[in-house]
């Protein structure tokens, strides 16, 4: 297997990686639960906001700044979200016992 095999196969494991958790981020806002849950879930999702709010202000001063037009991948944007979801779930988690 030659080097660029190997580098398609691990974007291919990364991408799927990434679908999976935008998957489950969605899976765990829909799922009912017990209060405890929700309220984890409730705090995830807040946090995960006010940091993608965060971000996209940043990114917008940052280009107004030099003078760059905005553009922005709905997939970059989408994976990052989940990933900060998955971090904040799991720290909220661990925080409340869940």
């Amino acid at each position: 297997m030659g080097k660029l095999t190997w580098i398609l196969l691990v974007f291919l494991v990364i991408l799927l990686l990434f679908a999976v958790l935008d998957i489950a981020m969605i899976i765990s806002l829909v799922r009912p639960g017990d209060e405890r849950g929700q309220i984890i879930v409730w705090k995830a999702s807040a946090f995960t906001l006010l940091g993608m709010a965060g971000a996209l202000i940043i990114e917008i001063i940052e280009n107004l700044a030099t003078g760059q037009e905005m553009t922005m991948n709905p997939f970059v944007h989408l994976t990052a979200t989940a990933m900060v979801y998955f971090g904040a779930l799991l720290f909220f988690k661990k925080r409340h016992g869940g």
